[in-house]
């Protein structure tokens, strides 16, 4: 039997049978059989005592569940894992950080309880997918359109508490939520915003209610249970439509950067952009004339990039804008869009897109990005890196941020190519890609790849940890990271002799003094194990 940290195997046997008398004796998984399903399918630890497997894994289906199980922990002093469905691959997925914890799967709380259609808004559980909500919405007829990520089975609220993205205007998830329902660490109940307020009639759709906003609290963060979750709804378009920008020399990404930035902070252009090195796709390999290119001693050289790109008339650097809203006023905001980019020399448009709502679902399967649509799907895994390399069971996701200028592009791609070629980390000219997930900033992604060798991921870890060092030299720090990394991202966030950490743990101490709930989440350790993690 595999015990919690410093619990003993009476008291660990006792708090099963508690958690089974409070949700169900078949609802409470403890055989080795029942705990694989909650490993990390791309664990960088595989074959490793530092695999962090749980002890066990419990599943209640309500509210008042979840505070007894609470409640149980705390009395055993019994570290929780808390997950809405436990589909976070590349960032830990249902594994806990700290090994031996529970996971409390939040699965079966997978009620939608509300779309209001009015006023664009809906109330779920953590249990509720991407999916679910889609066909709540279709099934009913509603005109709101929901914000999806790739891909479409994890859950709503658990990707907007992890600050999870997706493709629309409403693509920050957590910014688009409106109120939450928290079970504390001592089980005590608490409503965020206008939830506050017994019988409130906007609670989804007024997110402060009166006094300080605590809401961020309860995102990346060990402070509570999150129960239920309200969300800001698009309303369903009339139409959408697509257009791409491509520019021909390097030192064009300034002002394409600077259009775009335009466009979308003033709300003509909607939803994610990502600026792409048009030399290059970020899921296949380059030809071989590009190949070699990229293979000569300290790289190629700006103009032969450029030339390569102008014979292969591809351009150097490209961009997608996209326009939700009535057909003549995305018609009018793209013909605006064009105007704007038209002073940089050599500027070329492309129509890419164009769609009316409802969609028909007979196009489903014709239209290549579900996602820009508010459609789930699970496309994305029909890319990745394991075509390419036979070797790699998964990923890890390394995502800082950057400031979303031309020049903060460059110095990136400067300085990580450099950096990965000298850790020897496959990154091949135009994986570099930029992505709008956040406004008025830039998000990368890079995936680290996880083998089944135990030396080759010792390496990747190193190489991980390093560029997170790296990264935060030049001023950029990741928004999200792996379990195994939460720690050395915190460490990073160092302002002030880590005034930010020390300022979450005293809340931490305050809230959660037993520290039962997600010990380590975020970097954030209890005060019974800080010292040793230190």
């Amino acid at each position: 039997m595999r015990l919690p940290p410093n619990v003993k195997a009476e008291s660990f046997s006792e708090a099963l049978k508690q958690f089974e008398q409070a949700v169900g004796k078949e609802w409470v998984f403890s055989s080795e059989e029942d705990i694989d399903l909650y490993r990390d399918s791309y664990t960088p630890f595989w074959h490793e005592e530092e695999e962090p497997i749980p002890s066990a894994a419990v599943a209640p289906s309500s509210t008042e569940e979840v505070q007894k199980v609470v409640r149980i922990a705390n009395s055993h002093k019994i570290p929780l894992w808390i997950i809405s469905t436990g589909k976070n691959l590349g960032y830990g997925g249902p594994a806990p950080l700290l090994g031996g914890s529970i996971v409390l799967d939040l699965k079966r709380m997978n009620r939608v309880l509300e779309v209001d259609e009015r006023n664009h808004c809906a109330l779920v559980e953590p249990g509720v997918s991407y999916f679910d909500l889609y066909r709540y919405i279709q099934e009913r007829g509603l005109k709101v359109m929901v914000d999806v990520p790739d891909p479409g089975w994890g859950s709503v609220m658990g990707n907007a508490l992890d600050r999870g993205v997706g493709y629309g205007p409403f693509r920050d998830h957590f910014d688009s939520h409106c109120g939450l329902e928290v079970v504390l660490p001592n089980g005590e109940l608490l409503r965020t915003g206008m939830g506050a307020l017994p019988g409130a009639k906007t609670w989804q759709q007024y997110k402060y209610g009166y006094g300080p906003s605590i809401d961020g609290l309860f995102c990346q963060s060990s402070l509570g249970v999150v129960t239920k979750m309200g969300f800001y709804l698009y309303p369903q378009p009339e139409a959408f439509r697509a257009g791409s920008v491509t520019v021909p020399k390097r030192q064009d990404i300034v002002p394409l950067v600077d259009t775009v930035n335009y466009l979308v902070n003033s709300g003509i252009a909607q939803g994610q952009f990502q600026i792409s090195n048009a030399l290059a796709s970020p899921f296949g390999p380059p030809d071989l004339e590009l190949a070699n290119l990229l293979a000569k001693p300290g790289g190629p050289s700006t103009e032969e990039l450029e030339r390569y790109g102008a014979e292969k008339n591809l351009g150097y650097w490209s961009t997608m804008l996209k326009f939700y809203g009535p057909q003549d006023v995305i018609d009018a905001q793209w013909n605006y869009a064009k105007k704007k980019f038209s002073s940089i020399p050599g500027v070329r448009f492309k129509e890419e897109a164009k769609y009316t709502f409802p969609i028909d679902p007979k196009m489903v399967e014709q239209i290549p990005h579900l996602a820009d649509l508010g459609i789930p799907n699970l496309s994305i895994f029909g890319i990745g890196v394991r075509p390419q390399r036979p070797m790699s069971y998964g990923h890890l996701w390394f995502s800082p941020i950057i400031p979303a200028t031309g020049e903060a592009i460059l110095e990136v791609t400067d300085v990580l190519t450099k950096a990965f070629r000298e850790l020897g980390v496959p990154m091949p000219l135009g994986s570099i890609f930029p992505i709008s997930f956040f406004p008025r900033t830039f998000v990368l992604i890079f995936g680290m790849e996880v083998e089944h060798n135990v030396a080759k991921n010792r390496e990747m870890r190193d190489k991980f940890r390093k560029m997170v060092k790296i990264a935060s030299e030049h001023g950029w720090g990741e928004y999200r990271t792996p379990t195994a990394f939460m720690s050395d991202v915190m460490d990073v966030y160092s302002f002030n002799n880590h005034a930010l950490r020390r300022f979450h743990e005293t809340i931490k101490d305050a809230v959660d003094p037993n520290g039962i709930l997600a010990p380590g989440k975020a970097g954030i350790w209890p005060k019974s194990m800080r010292k040793e993690r230190a």
